[in-house]
Order: C-alpha cells, then sequence, then structure tokens
C-alpha cells in the first residue's frame, strides 16, 4: 500500500487525538492532587491510590462497559470512601465521642460485644447492634427478594427502617445514640477542608448535604462484602451442591452442616445470601416486654416479631438475640434445642403441630452443628484495611 503524505497526516493528527484522550483518560484516573492529598493526610490515613469498593461481582460489567464504566466504579469508590470517613467520625456525635463504628466494631464483624451498646451520654440502647456486612453488599442481600420465597426484608430488629440512610439517621439523630440533628451535622462539616476534597471527589462539587451524608455512609456499608470464610470456599468448589459433604470439612462439620440444612435452613438461608424468612417470633418468651415489629404496629400477630438475622461471621458477634440475652453460640443451640416457648406468634418452622418444636440435639449434635457454624467466619473482612478506622 502506498503511504502518501496526506495519509501520513492523517496518522499523526490521529495519534494525537488517540494521545490526547489517554491523557484525558489518565486525568480522570487522578484521585488526589498533590495539594488535596498532602490536606487530607493531616488528619486521614487514605491511600494515594483509591481503594477499589466496587462489588467482585460488578467487575465483569464494568469491564465491558469500558471507560463509562470504569470511571462509574471510581466515583462509587471515592463515594464509599467518603463513606468510611463519615463512619468512623466522632464528630457525627453531638458531643463528639461516638461514631457509627462504636456500635458497629470491625474486628467483631460490624458488631457489638456487649447486649447494649452505650450511647454519646452514657445511657444504653434498648436492642443488641446488628452485624453489618454480606456476601454480596448489605442492602443487597436484606431487599434483593432474590430467594425462593421473594423476601424483602427491612432493617433494623424491628424492620422500622426502610434502608440503610434511614437506619444511620435514625441513629444519628437518637437521643441515646448520637444525639445530632442533621443541620447541625452538616454545619459541622462544611466547616472542615479534608470533608470538602471528598465530597467533590464522590459527587462532583463541595456542596454538602444531608441526603449526600447518609448516600455516602450507605455506599460504604454495602461495600462491606463477606465471602472469605471455609464455608464460601468449599461451596464454590462443590459447584454450590451444598447439600453434599463438602470435601474440605472435617467430618463433624459436615454433620453440622447436614443439622443446619434439616433445622435451621428454612429461615437462615441455604446459602447465607438471603434469609428465606425476614421476620419471625422464635419462641424466645410467653410474654414479651420488647414486643419486635409489633412495637410499631396494630398487628397482635406481630407482637414478639423481630428479624431474622444473618448468620455470617456468627463466631463473632455475641451476645446473640435482639436483646442479647445468650452469651454464647451454646445457649443458642440450646435455645433452638429444648428452650422454645409455644408464643402465640410462634413461626411455623420452629412448629411441631399445635406445640413448640423440640429439636433435642445429643450433645454431639450440638457440638457438630456449631463446629458447622464456626465455618461461616471470614477472617479477611475483620482484617481488611479498607473497612477500617481512617483516622490517625
Amino acid at each position: 500500500m502506498k503511504i502518501t503524505l496526506s495519509r501520513i497526516f492523517c496518522l499523526f493528527i490521529f495519534a494525537l487525538l488517540a494521545q490526547s484522550c489517554d491523557d484525558e483518560i489518565k486525568s480522570t484516573y487522578i484521585d488526589y492532587t498533590d495539594e488535596e492529598y498532602e490536606q487530607l493526610t493531616q488528619r486521614l490515613d487514605l491511600p494515594s491510590e483509591l481503594y477499589d469498593y466496587s462489588p467482585a461481582f460488578e467487575e465483569d460489567f464494568f469491564n465491558n462497559h469500558l471507560e463509562e464504566g470504569n470511571i462509574q466504579s471510581r466515583r462509587s469508590s471515592h463515594k464509599a470512601t467518603l463513606g468510611r470517613v463519615l463512619f468512623y467520625d466522632k464528630t457525627l456525635s453531638i458531643n463528639n465521642v461516638i461514631s457509627c463504628a462504636s456500635c458497629h466494631q470491625q474486628s467483631l464483624a460490624f458488631a457489638d460485644d456487649v447486649a447494649f451498646s452505650e450511647g454519646f451520654d452514657g445511657e444504653v440502647t434498648t436492642r443488641n447492634s446488628l452485624p453489618l456486612g454480606n456476601t454480596i453488599g448489605f442492602e443487597t442481600s436484606y431487599r434483593g427478594g432474590g430467594n425462593s420465597f421473594g423476601n424483602q426484608a427491612l432493617f433494623s430488629w424491628d424492620e422500622s427502617n426502610t434502608d440503610i440512610s434511614s437506619q444511620s439517621k435514625a441513629a444519628i439523630t437518637s437521643e441515646i445514640e448520637m444525639g445530632l440533628n442533621m443541620s447541625e451535622l452538616v454545619n459541622r462539616l462544611i466547616n472542615q477542608e479534608d470533608y470538602k476534597i471528598l465530597f467533590e471527589k464522590a459527587y462532583g462539587d463541595q456542596d454538602i448535604l444531608e441526603h449526600r451524608v447518609l448516600e455516602a455512609i450507605e455506599e460504604f456499608v454495602n461495600s462491606i462484602v463477606s465471602n472469605h470464610s471455609k464455608f464460601d470456599a468449599e461451596s464454590m468448589a462443590s459447584d454450590l451442591n451444598i447439600f453434599a459433604d463438602f470435601v474440605g470439612y472435617t467430618a463433624q462439620e459436615n454433620i453440622g452442616k447436614t443439622l443446619y440444612m434439616d433445622n435451621c435452613a428454612s429461615c437462615h438461608s441455604f446459602d447465607h445470601q438471603f434469609t428465606e424468612v425476614a421476620t419471625a417470633n422464635n419462641g424466645l418468651d410467653i410474654n414479651y416486654e420488647d414486643k419486635g415489629v409489633g412495637e410499631h404496629s396494630s398487628d397482635p400477630s406481630k407482637i414478639g416479631v423481630f428479624k431474622v438475622p444473618f448468620l455470617r461471621n456468627i463466631e463473632l458477634t455475641g451476645p446473640y438475640m435482639h436483646d442479647g440475652r445468650f452469651a454464647t453460640l451454646d445457649d443458642v443451640i440450646n435455645h433452638y434445642s429444648e428452650g422454645i416457648q409455644n408464643h402465640d406468634n410462634l413461626h411455623n418452622n420452629l412448629r411441631s403441630g399445635d406445640v413448640a418444636k423440640k429439636m433435642n440435639f445429643t450433645d454431639d449434635d450440638k457440638a457438630s452443628l456449631k463446629a458447622y457454624l464456626l465455618t461461616l467466619t471470614d477472617k479477611e473482612v475483620i482484617a481488611d484495611v479498607k473497612f477500617s478506622d481512617p483516622f490517625k
């Protein structure tokens, strides 16, 4: 093929345009200027190269959508970074002593190790802190409706909040927990230079607004994905045939898995990605001081009904139940074995005819079931620096 001067010129122009486009793409990926990073690191320990907070299952989508997807992924990670800072910032409490992380500690799978958490003025909450994080994103797992029953669970023990944003706002404005109104929170953040930078990276401008604060916290919480337990490794290796014995499990763990599938999975789920039942009365009492969903419902069938929680990382999240009454997993297993009370609203899965079911586990059964539950622990998520306290 003859190469003419015009063709050479065209190739030269194309190369310049390509280089310009490449430079523009690269500039999109500059997380912080030197000046911005210097300002941020005065009190924050943030990496110069942004942590990737996009869920693993979205990677193929972003790769297939090239630049548009990559930019969106970058913006999402900036939003989660902002949410991480907000999550750990004690400025969000009226007297600067409590953060979201005070009651949701990373080392405890984002739960607390007491029955009732302490608020900004020393008062304690009325319910146990629920852990955060699940296989495919906290909100997706609750609200995805992706299980066989089309379940759409909401938030809090009594499902009084519809999403993470409303739950976060309830905690921030609670007279017991953090005690700060949202307008005062926004006013506090407006005066901080590092927040101006973080909001601009997340939203394209420095407008610090209430809904953005809550949305960023939601983005961070949704990024807490826990899928590196022994159960996850074995279920993937078994092509998700979770009913067969797992090769990497001990005999005791496989016995415990069978016991779980036969007795517990109908509420808590078979694969630990969703809960099969959103809320239930599990026979803790005959008379409930805390009425659960019934506290804000006129429906008497909701008295003593509470959220069915995820069991991932259950080893780390005691004490257990809405009121933290059970200190250990052994206590929990004993309750389901022989302690279920025959409340009028007891869930059908826990009934045997007209009476409360007695699972009557042997001591060996109990040990096996506990061994299985311990395989749900994900030690990576509790050590991952991108979920840790960013304050120096």
